[in-house]
């Protein structure tokens, strides 16, 4: 059964544009706790995941060494600030707060943004 949802999974994530190679699949069971910190002697057959990526490769055997494998994004600090505003309060006595997240660039305390 795990092998029908991988290839089904992974016939999805091509078409949405993203490599399956790049993704690590792995059996486990939220009820139980099989294959989540440790491996589980319950899944003698698997044998591991592993992921190619421009990064290189990683491996392992249970769902937490998946998690710590998985590499956050770069920020593009060098770039233009670009903010996007989600809101804006009003607040008495401190004024227009706008509130976004920044994309692009870097926001520092007391920079003055136009």
């Amino acid at each position: 059964r795990f092998e029908e949802i991988k290839k089904e999974v992974s016939s999805y994530i091509k078409k949405i544009g993203y490599n399956p190679a790049a993704v690590a699949f792995v059996p486990i069971s939220g009820w139980h706790g099989d294959n989540m910190l440790e491996v589980s002697s319950k899944m003698p057959w698997f044998k591991g995941w592993a992921v190619e990526r421009k990064e290189g490769k990683a491996e392992g055997k249970c769902l937490i060494e998946a998690l710590d494998a998985i590499l956050p994004p770069t920020r593009p600090t060098d770039k233009a600030l670009r903010l996007p505003l989600q809101d804006v309060y009003k607040i008495g006595g401190i004024g227009t707060v706008p509130v976004g997240r920044v994309e692009t660039g870097v926001l520092k305390p007391g920079m003055v943004v136009t």
